[in-house]
């Protein structure tokens, strides 16, 4: 088996296991939901809080090739 970081194998693959973001999950649902999806979303923040793989499982609901 090959090596995996801990990182990259726990991490959330859905917008229900991400934890500590309810708000902006819950945002991002709705949009997508409503089909009001922004043209452009920003994510900011310190290291560690979830920016890239939010914005991971954004770009898959979406529907794209390559995240």
């Amino acid at each position: 088996m090959a090596y995996q970081s801990l990182y990259r194998r726990y991490r959330p693959r859905r917008f229900s296991e991400v934890r500590g973001q309810q708000h902006l999950v819950r945002a991002l649902q709705n949009a997508v939901r409503e089909e009001r999806v922004g043209h452009a979303y920003l994510f900011s923040g310190p290291r560690g809080t979830g920016k890239t793989t939010t914005a991971r499982i954004l770009a898959k609901v979406l529907n794209c090739e390559a995240p």
